[in-house]
């Protein structure tokens, strides 16, 4: 095992090589050329008996786990939404390995629970939310929402109906709503909180992928006509596949109308809410029960890191609460304990590398890598616009483009642009100078290419541009 000694220098070598890494990040491949099982295989079938020395396990991380890994912080990274990280939530998450504490509850780290206190408070001022909302970190905005599902369910079966006076209805009576943009994890929320798939219904959009109000309007009165109850909507600012941004205003009304639980999924575009002209697109998240963003997307902080805030944290604790009596101690009654404010018992000290990273930036640091950001998706979609054999297939609110390549002489409709695209996206990932993603508007093959890496410029962009040019 390695002593304390040994530690330090090894801790000094690898401070070196992450610095390294990041200099020379743009030098290699966006995505590597491994093929299933090629890891895998090089790795021994067996454990070691004996201990190996650090400087073997490194150079096997070299020669193994490297070449096989996708560079998400790479400048030509445009695949998905960031998973973004920065230098000063590095060394954040390097202090918290370092301490190994399990934050579960304020005994158990009271620095810990203050400190994420404390950063829930700053992100609600940034993103411009009412005080009205309390905040708390969970892993990712898939665990925030099946937590919201929970919450809506317990408010429609225990307490709405018991304050009532009426018999609570059974979770096959709840229907849950949302477009059918909206992102697949809400589907897996829906089922895992017991109310089945088929309680989940995808309403269509309309020409901007939002989400049809007068659909889900019929939709919900025509389940309160059959017994059935509306128990959520999930409006969503920033769908995917395009960046489709809900008119959550009108759903928050109809929301009060039918007494459902209001879940705003702002995953990926949320943070770009502490931009005040973005401020538009976020109009009536203000009335919702619960909203979701992830820091870890679009704010620099190191994976994993999402925020999820509540109007009422005495419910959340209701349905996600327990406390058996080896984890009680006397403060309780003074205290946050954060184990009861989602699925996990475990939790871990992801507040820090919020404070790291809001803190090495500033508000205004953080706005501006997010303009820039915005700035070279417009780019982007003006390079597509101006070619007379490509178009743009959805707006681009965020710094997201989705387009497709079609030659001037070929039909909208017809079915080989799909294949052309599919082959023109295949030729480009495959260069291994880029890596851009695939998904379907309205029938339609399209090309996604999302801006958000911290290194990316605008040289970048537009050397993938000839890239795909040169490609098709």
């Amino acid at each position: 095992m390695m002593d304390l000694k040994e530690f330090r220098a090894n801790a000094h070598r690898l401070a070196d090589w992450m610095a390294d890494y990041l200099e020379t990040l743009e030098q290699r491949r966006v995505s590597p050329e491994t093929r299933p099982g090629d890891v895998r295989g090089a790795l021994p079938a067996t454990p070691p008996a004996e201990a190996e020395p650090f400087d073997r396990v490194m150079a096997d991380f070299e020669r193994v786990v490297l070449p096989g890994m996708t560079h998400w912080d790479h400048p030509n990274f445009y695949a998905y939404f960031p998973g973004d990280h920065s230098p000063a939530s590095i060394l954040a998450e390097m202090l918290t390995a370092a301490m190994g504490a399990q934050c579960m509850s304020w005994n158990t780290s009271p620095a810990a629970t203050e400190t994420e206190q404390a950063m829930m408070e700053w992100l609600r001022q940034m993103v411009g939310l009412p005080d009205t909302f309390t905040g708390v970190l969970q892993d990712t905005a898939s665990s925030a929402t099946l937590v919201a599902m929970l919450e809506a369910r317990e408010r429609a079966t225990n307490f709405r109906f018991a304050k009532e006076g009426a018999a609570a209805p059974g979770a096959d009576k709840l229907v849950v709503y949302g477009s059918r943009e909206a992102h697949s994890s809400i589907d897996k929320a829906v089922r895992l909180a017991g109310l089945g798939e088929g309680r989940l219904r995808k309403l269509p959009t309309d020409e901007r992928f939002s989400l049809r109000v007068d659909e889900l309007a019929e939709a919900m009165r025509s389940d309160r006509n059959e017994g059935m109850i509306p128990c959520a909507v999930v409006a969503t600012v920033g769908t995917t596949s395009s960046t489709g941004v809900d008119d959550v205003a009108a759903i928050a009304k109809l929301c009060r109308e039918h007494g459902a639980w209001l879940h705003v999924d702002a995953a990926y575009a949320g943070s770009t809410a502490i931009l005040p002209e973005l401020r538009p697109h976020f109009r009536g998240w203000e009335e919702a029960d619960s909203i979701v963003f992830n820091p870890h997307k679009w704010l620099f902080a190191q994976f994993d890191c999402s925020a999820y805030f509540v109007k009422d944290p005495g419910h959340l604790i209701a349905t996600c609460g327990a406390n058996p009596e080896y984890l009680k101690w006397s403060a309780d009654d003074q205290v946050a304990n954060f184990r009861d404010w989602g699925i996990p018992l475990g939790r871990r000290f992801r507040a820090l590398k919020l404070w790291f990273v809001i803190r090495d930036f500033g508000v205004e640091g953080l706005r501006k890598v997010l303009r820039e950001h915005i700035r070279l998706a417009g780019v982007v979609r003006e390079l597509v616009e101006e070619h007379p054999d490509f178009e743009v297939l959805a707006p681009s609110p965020f710094g997201l483009v989705c387009f497709r390549y079609r030659p001037a002489r070929m039909a909208a409709d017809d079915p080989k642009v799909d294949e052309l695209n599919r082959e023109l996206l295949a030729r480009v990932n495959a260069s291994g100078k880029a890596l851009l993603t695939h998904t379907t508007l309205k029938g339609k093959y399209a090309i996604r290419w999302s801006i958000g890496s911290l290194q990316v410029q605008e040289r970048h962009v537009r050397a993938t541009w000839e890239l795909v040019q040169r490609s098709v």
